[in-house]
C-alpha cells in the first residue's frame, strides 16, 4: 500500500503476512478481502516488529444463483440460507528478520451469527425448521514469510510463502445439537499451502501504485472435506494527503474453486468476486496508525445459490516497536 506507503502499508498490515481471505461459502462464511499486506511500501513504522489488530464487519444476507439476485426459497434446497453475520478479529504479529526477510503470524478470532431454514418432506408436505449458530472461535492460524527479490525505495518486487494450520475447530455444533455445515466452521481441518507475489512503484507527485497475487492451496482433505483453491489479484493506489493522512484505492478480485469431499456443497460453493475498496489512513506518530477501509462488490458470480454481502468494513492499527 503506500508510504505514502509508510503511513499505509505498514498501518494496514493485518494480513499482511496472510492470503486474503475471501470465500463466498454457501452459507456465507467469509472474511473480507480488502488486502492490508506490509509488503507495499519500502519501510513502515519506526521499529522492526509490528503488532496489528484488524477488525471486519461483514454481513451476508442478500441470495444470488449465478449472476442474479434471488429471495429465499425462491430456487428449491434441502435447506435455505437467511442470514450469515461476520465479525472477525485478526491479529497479526510480524518481525523484519533481516533487510530482505520479514517473518508473520495471524491468528483470527471468528464471530460469527447464521441462519437457515431446513425444508423437510414428509410425503407431500414440507415442514420449514429454523436453525442457528452463534459461536465466537479461534479460526485457523497462517504463518508466513515473504522476501523482497528487488528492494528499493521507488520500486519493489517480492515473493512470499506460508501455511494455514488446522487450529480452528471444524465440528462446532448449536444449542441443539446440530453441527454447522463445514464451509460454516470457524476452521477448515485442512493444512493449506500460501503463495504471494508483490510489485509496488512509487509514481510523480508521491503516489504509489501497487499490485498483488496470492493463492491459497488445499493439500488434503479433512473429514471427508476439501475446500476450493483461493486466487486473488488486488491493483491499488495511494495518495498522500498530508504528512500524516494518506487515502488508498484498491480493486479486489478473488475467486474460489467448489468444495469437496462427501461432507462439502460443491454445488452451493464457489464463486468470482470483484470488489472496490476506498480507504484512509492516519499515522498517529511514527509508531503508531489507524486506517479505515469500506468494500463494495461491483461484480459477483456465485456457484448454485449462497449468500453474499452488499458491503463489508474493516477497522484496523499497527503499533511497532
Amino acid at each position: 500500500m503506500s508510504c505514502v506507503l509508510r503511513p499505509l502499508a505498514a498501518s494496514v498490515l493485518a494480513l499482511g503476512l496472510s492470503v486474503p481471505l475471501s470465500a463466498l461459502a454457501s452459507c456465507g462464511a467469509t472474511f473480507c478481502s480488502v488486502n492490508t499486506s506490509s509488503a507495499f511500501m519500502h519501510a513502515g513504522l519506526a521499529g522492526e516488529t509490528r503488532l496489528d489488530l484488524r477488525f471486519e464487519f461483514i454481513d451476508q444476507r442478500h441470495a444470488m444463483h449465478g449472476d442474479d439476485n434471488v429471495s429465499v426459497g425462491e430456487i428449491p434446497r434441502h435447506h435455505d440460507e437467511k442470514r450469515t453475520l461476520n465479525r472477525n478479529l485478526l491479529l497479526t504479529l510480524e518481525r523484519d528478520v533481516a533487510p530482505e526477510w520479514t517473518l508473520g503470524m495471524t491468528l483470527p478470532l471468528v464471530d460469527r451469527d447464521h441462519q437457515h431454514v431446513h425444508n423437510h418432506h414428509h410425503g407431500d408436505e414440507v415442514h420449514h425448521i429454523p436453525a442457528s449458530w452463534d459461536f465466537r472461535e479461534l479460526g485457523d492460524v497462517r504463518l508466513k514469510a515473504r522476501h523482497e527479490l528487488l528492494p528499493g525505495r521507488e520500486q519493489g518486487i517480492g515473493v512470499s510463502v506460508g501455511v494455514k494450520l488446522p487450529t480452528g475447530r471444524s465440528d462446532v455444533k448449536n444449542s441443539d445439537g446440530e453441527e454447522a455445515e463445514r464451509s460454516l466452521q470457524p476452521g477448515s481441518g485442512t493444512t493449506d499451502v500460501l503463495l504471494g507475489a508483490h510489485w509496488r512503484r512509487e509514481l510523480a507527485g508521491g503516489s504509489t501504485a501497487f499490485a498483488s497475487l496470492a493463492a491459497e492451496l488445499a493439500t488434503a482433505e479433512h473429514d471427508d472435506y476439501r475446500p476450493g483453491h483461493r486466487t486473488h489479484l488486488d491493483l491499488g493506489w495511494v495518495k498522500p494527503m498530508t504528512d500524516r493522512l494518506s487515502i488508498p484505492v484498491q480493486l479486489n478480485v478473488a475467486f474460489k474453486a467448489r468444495d469437496r469431499g462427501a461432507e462439502a456443497e460443491p454445488e452451493d460453493t464457489g464463486s468470482t468476486m470483484v470488489a472496490l475498496s476506498p480507504g484512509i489512513n492516519w499515522q498517529m506518530s511514527p509508531h503508531w496508525q489507524l486506517y479505515a477501509y469500506y468494500q463494495r462488490p461491483i461484480y459477483q458470480h456465485v456457484n448454485g445459490v449462497q449468500l453474499t454481502p452488499r458491503w463489508s468494513a474493516v477497522l484496523g492499527t499497527t503499533v511497532a516497536f
